[in-house]
């Protein structure tokens, strides 16, 4: 574990998300009375004294924000990621995902403010052998990762020194509790309906518990440009699904699959978006990403995988939480 600590104080965009939501807990506890995190101003539920209702979108109120605190370092895990949400209004999409981002850049232009900006794999379209670099050009297939295309490209224009991670499904709590890949899975096994998942979308998903030290790896350092952070681990979103169902103990019978083109026209729906991020790896002279989930054992190895239950073996909705919603590895490492 690094040993440097980020410019403070740090700003924290899109807290209602997992990745914000988790980062915001894990940089609290690291750096308490120096971290504000801001959600959308009727997102009453999230609150808290260091939660301050603002809209990116809105330069008026950021700027504000920034003369109040003056902010040394901002972790900008902000975007309207809702698929099907931002296929219907695409000028809400654009608002949130583009114009906060402009938004941000006007507050730190001229400053040394450290910039880390969380992108996504749904820059791409999918292809048969995935494992895309950074170098591969963009083709997103949905206007979410048509909005963060464009994010991206205004980010590298105007602050070169700053970072952006493309991050895939990020593993970890929400604070609604429906909000994150396995939240939703999991909410539909509990009340005992049916979960469809795609046999053909792959995608590296990552334990929020590494992302959260790696922000602060980035945040602390001055590595600039663009990186792929997804976990080592490619997996369908049937598979995922497979996962949470063996390890939570619910009915195997509820999960169901099918393929993408069976599916309806929206929102469309990517391929093999899985990301190389061997780059970032060798720029930190380590893998700061471990596999999800963490035990080979979990990792399903057919269709009907989850419906195996090993002796001794018993799924549970707390083996689930230590598991698939943290990271064993990291838990022990900090225990």
């Amino acid at each position: 574990m690094h040993h440097l600590s980020p410019p403070l104080p740090l700003l924290l965009t899109g807290i209602a998300g997992v990745p914000g939501y988790n980062a915001l807990h894990y940089f609290r506890a690291r750096y308490p009375g120096q971290v504000i995190g801001i959600r959308q101003q009727d997102n009453w539920r999230l609150a808290g004294d260091d939660i301050v209702p603002c809209n990116a979108e809105d330069p008026r109120a950021l700027a504000q924000l920034f003369d109040q605190y003056a902010f040394r370092s901002v972790l900008n895990c902000a975007g309207n990621c809702a698929l099907r949400a931002c296929e219907l209004d695409p000028e809400l999409a654009w608002r949130i995902n583009v114009e906060g981002v402009r938004n941000l850049l006007s507050q730190v232009r001229g400053t040394s403010t450290r910039l880390v900006h969380l992108s996504v794999d749904l820059v791409f379209s999918g292809r048969e052998s995935g494992g895309y670099v950074e170098l591969d050009p963009t083709d997103p297939v949905t206007i979410y990762g048509k909005t963060m295309v464009a994010a991206e490209e205004l980010i590298a224009a105007e602050r070169p020194d700053a970072c952006m991670l493309r991050i895939s499904l990020p593993m970890g709590v929400s604070f609604n509790g429906h909000a994150g890949a396995i939240d939703w899975i999991q909410s539909r096994f509990r009340k005992h309906r049916p979960a469809t998942l795609y046999f053909d979308e792959l995608r590296t998903p990552t334990y929020t518990d590494c992302l959260n030290e790696l922000y602060e790896v980035m945040l602390s350092n001055r590595l600039a440009g663009l990186y792929h952070a997804g976990g080592s681990r490619r997996l369908t979103l049937y598979q995922i699904a497979q996962v949470i169902n063996r390890v939570g103990g619910y009915r195997p019978e509820h999960l169901m699959g099918c393929l993408r083109a069976e599916a309806g026209p929206i929102p469309p729906r990517a391929g093999d978006v899985t990301m190389d991020s061997s780059k970032l790896s060798r720029a930190l002279g380590y893998d700061p990403l471990d596999p999800w989930p963490l035990a080979n054992e979990l990792a399903p190895t057919h269709r009907d995988w989850h419906r195996e239950r090993p002796p001794g073996q018993h799924g549970s909705e707390q083996w689930l939480a230590e598991v698939l919603y943290r990271n064993p590895s990291r838990r022990r490492a900090t225990a």
